[in-house]
């Protein structure tokens, strides 16, 4: 498998993804909203781009599909509740599809709402494991719910899949908002001296060459996975005075991602 991060330089910080197989030369194209840099790196790459995959219907995830198809023929596959959301949808996934790409590549659909309720993360299998999340996931951060989500079904997602993956899973999210992420992280968790050094490294740091990040580094320095800190708590109750001494976990994500929208 081979993963081309494209870093398209707009307003809205995305990235996009294309995926190929090493034998094949196929590839897959996630959230192409820059299809002329999609094409040209597929081009230059020697690659067809046969597939198009939407994370979800956002309009910064979907608005380069119809240049890809043009130039391309590519299908459309994006979640199965997409239908009617998406123009030209080709195939609707539900959690547990395989999306294959030549020979070489497969790639798990997982259901994950929260930032949109048909929002879909792929999965690779295989020597290289790694997990495109879209808008669910950020370096050091989490999605919004603004427009058609819902947070607490974004705290399942989080607690019941993406917290379970392999430490060594490689995140490749939809938009680079590392170093925000990382000062909201130290806001809520001033002696987090993981972000503190992450956060000088990424300073300033140009995001054509963006730092991946894994699940492991997540848990260290992502306040969305870090529910049961105390310091995390004793920061969030002083905002909230009313919340119990030990809240539950689901209830502290609800409360950073409360403050994350106005922060």
């Amino acid at each position: 498998m081979i993963v081309k991060q494209i870093w398209t330089a707009n307003a809205y910080r995305n990235f996009n993804y294309l995926i190929a197989c090493s034998e094949t030369g196929e590839a897959i194209a996630i959230d192409p909203l820059d299809s002329a840099q999609c094409l040209q790196v597929a081009r230059e790459a020697g690659w067809e781009i046969t597939q198009i995959l939407n994370t979800h219907e956002h309009h910064d995830h979907t608005g380069g599909n119809q240049a890809v198809v043009d130039q391309t023929g590519a299908k459309v596959l994006a979640h199965a509740r997409a239908k009617g959301k998406i123009p030209g949808l080709s195939r609707g996934l539900v959690a547990g599809d395989i999306v294959r790409v030549g020979k070489t590549v497969e790639l798990e659909a997982l259901d994950t709402p929260g930032h949109t309720m048909c929002h879909i993360c792929l999965r690779a299998h295989g020597q290289q494991s790694a997990i495109f999340t879209g808008d669910t996931l950020f370096n050091a951060g989490a999605g919004n719910c603004h427009n058609g989500g819902d947070p607490q079904s974004l705290y399942n997602t989080f607690a019941e899949q993406l917290e379970k993956l392999p430490p060594e899973t490689r995140v490749y999210p939809g938009h680079d908002y590392a170093e925000n992420n990382l000062r909201f992280t130290l806001d809520r968790e001033p002696d987090n001296e993981k972000a503190a050094d992450l956060l000088d490294q990424l300073t300033g740091q140009d995001p054509a060459n963006a730092h991946v990040s894994t699940i492991a580094e997540e848990r260290e320095v992502n306040t969305f996975f870090r529910l049961r800190s105390p310091s995390v708590i004793a920061q969030l109750r002083e905002r909230f005075p009313d919340l119990p001494e030990h809240p539950d976990p689901r209830t502290v994500f609800i409360k950073l991602r409360e403050l994350r929208n106005s922060w």
